[in-house]
């Protein structure tokens, strides 16, 4: 293994691989060696981070999926696990966020689209790939989170629900698998970041005064690189 590739022969799946810190995560790993497994629903923009990716000299295989279709996720693993033997990287990055209401004008319809992106699914995800992750000698799973899921504020419950029995669910997986695996599970709130959720949450900030996605993808692969406890967690600060 090289200084330059530290992931040489790894293996990753970034959830949300399509755009924002996914993409950036996805393209830094690969420039680190690892092969990425790139999925999200939007096909051109998986097949331009690919492209990003191979251009630069990396590897990496898409894999379109809308995480909320049933049996889409069990299709995915057993294709991952017919080509490789273990998952060194799981980086859950997919979310969707609802319309800002007050809870007593939450829409059902998505609020359940919230539930299954930003807790089915990533529980979905963790159930399907667990033996390949155990088969790995270091694994680490990462999940990015938002603060509002444990400081509440108005008009935010819908997503921030969400967020708070994802960490519930990341903190219970971690405690399950400590003494049986070496899997590890970090829990990461990259706080204020250029993306299209936070325009979209944030329609009137000038998107220059937070930092990019590059910043939080770049502590993800420092993250990946260090031994932790399980169950660690962190908020990624804007740069001084």
């Amino acid at each position: 293994m090289s200084v330059e590739k530290p992931f040489e022969g790894r293996l990753a799946l970034v959830a949300g691989a399509s755009k924002g810190i996914g993409a950036a995560t996805a393209k830094a790993l690969a420039a680190a060696g690892a092969h990425v497994v790139l999925t999200g629903r939007d096909v051109k923009a998986l097949e331009a981070v690919e492209d990003e990716i191979h251009d630069a000299g990396g590897n990496s295989t898409i894999a379109p999926l809308d995480l909320t279709e049933p049996d889409a996720i069990a299709r995915l693993a057993n294709a991952i696990a017919g080509r490789w033997e273990k998952l060194d990287f799981l980086v859950l990055s997919a979310a969707y966020l609802p319309h800002l209401t007050p809870v007593t004008q939450i829409d059902g319809k998505q609020f359940s689209q919230a539930i299954t992106t930003n807790l089915i699914a990533p529980q979905a995800l963790l159930a399907a790939f667990d033996p390949m992750l155990k088969r790995a000698d270091a694994a680490r799973v990462i999940g990015l989170t938002s603060s509002i899921g444990t400081s509440p504020r108005p008009y935010w419950s819908a997503y921030a629900t969400t967020k708070a029995a994802f960490e519930n669910l990341l903190d219970s997986y971690a405690e399950e698998v400590e003494r049986i695996s070496k899997v590890r599970v970090a829990i990461l709130d990259p706080g204020a970041t250029r993306t299209e959720m936070r325009a979209k949450a944030y329609p009137g900030e000038d998107p220059q005064s937070v930092k990019s996605p590059d910043v939080v993808a770049a502590r993800i692969f420092q993250l990946l690189r260090q031994d932790f406890e399980t169950r660690y967690r962190e908020r990624v600060v804007n740069p001084a």
